[in-house]
């Protein structure tokens, strides 16, 4: 049998970065001989976060476009044209069977020398508006994946497969956890437990959120498991206390996902597909500071078919005291909400990118 190569290219953030180390583990679970490559850019997190999953990466110098004047923007052509070299060395080493992207920098440089080599390349585009590398990529790809319906306006209609976005594997049966999460955290199983995610960098805004609403929720008899991010740890780790736990980063989240009664989240792609398989009651506070306001739509799509909650940042201040205390009184809406949401999860999505994969190389 053939030893397959395969390159994945993802990241700058976790939402690009698990959906690739999601592919990439159930390609070794078809194809137990087969070599795997990530190439990543430079000084981001998926530098540390693939070796972690067990995987090689290369590094390429590339960085996106600022929207203000700044230095690295001037250095743009030069990483590009070297990010572009060196992918076309890994390549012509590597000599891979299909190339995957899941968005993020790197991707970009790589797809393109991929798709002018000849190698068959795979999109996987988590969102709801598609950012404008794999819009421009989508023109050489043998293979466009998404997670939302209508995206014809962006993509080639013959080349689009909705499939959903990868999730986690260990996130599909939480409800045995619930013990075994208690316990880890070291919760008090009387008590709600409030999970704020702000994503992977953390978000400004929730941040400053919850730091005003704290005290009020702890006295709803709620604890509180708060993921700030890492560029918040320093200003926000001071409310380390009893009833509340603060990290930048949360590295089993199939066990704080287990231990969560409400959950309060950005409306990043891969977060609202984690949510819907997770099937807990969520409030969306999504950024705005996206392009095309995407995570907007993202969850509004949710919200539309009554599975979750969302308010605008500029409704905080207003809004968000009533409304949670709302949501924590009424546990016949928490239980709609959660029915709600789980119809909206494709479970099945990695195997079903792998199943496209697989039938470009056969």
């Amino acid at each position: 049998m053939k030893q397959y190569k395969f390159i994945l290219s993802g990241g700058g953030t976790g939402g690009h970065i698990y959906p690739a180390i999601a592919i990439a583990n159930e390609l070794k679970s078809r194809f137990p001989d087969a070599e795997i490559l990530f190439v990543g850019a430079n000084n981001k997190m998926e530098m540390q976060k693939v070796p972690q999953a067990g995987y090689k990466i290369k590094g390429l110098w590339i960085a996106g476009l600022q929207r203000r004047l700044t230095f690295d923007n001037a250095l743009f052509p030069i990483k590009l044209l070297s990010s572009l070299l060196k992918s076309r060395t890994i390549i012509k080493e590597f000599k891979p069977d299909v190339v995957i992207g899941t968005g993020g920098f790197a991707s970009g440089p790589l797809l393109q020398v991929a798709g002018i080599a000849g190698i068959p390349t795979v999109i996987q585009e988590q969102n709801s508006y598609p950012g404008i590398t794999n819009k421009l990529l989508s023109k050489k790809a043998s293979k466009i994946c998404v997670a939302y319906e209508n995206l014809e306006r962006f993509f080639p209609k013959g080349k689009m497969i909705l499939t959903g976005n990868p999730v986690r594997q260990d996130l599909i049966d939480i409800d045995s956890k619930r013990a075994e999460a208690i316990q880890y955290f070291n919760l008090d199983s009387k008590k709600k437990t409030l999970l704020i995610l702000g994503g992977s960098l953390g978000a400004r805004r929730v941040n400053q959120l919850i730091e005003k609403e704290l005290e009020n929720i702890l006295s709803q008899n709620v604890q509180v498991i708060w993921q700030c991010g890492k560029l918040y740890l320093e200003d926000y780790k001071k409310y380390n206390k009893e009833n509340v736990q603060v990290a930048a980063f949360i590295e089993r989240m199939d066990l704080v996902y287990a231990a969560a009664d409400v959950i309060i989240s950005r409306a990043g792609a891969s977060s609202v597909s984690e949510l819907c398989i997770v099937g807990k009651p969520v409030i969306f506070i999504p950024s705005p500071n996206v392009a095309e306001d995407h995570q907007t739509k993202n969850a509004q799509a949710i919200v539309d078919k009554k599975g979750a909650l969302m308010l605008k940042e500029s409704e905080l201040d207003s809004q968000f005291g009533l409304v949670f205390e709302a949501l924590l009184k009424d546990q016949g809406k928490q239980n709609q909400l959660s029915e709600n949401i789980k119809q909206l999860a494709m479970p099945e999505a990695t195997k079903q990118i792998v199943d496209e994969i697989v039938k470009l190389i056969k």
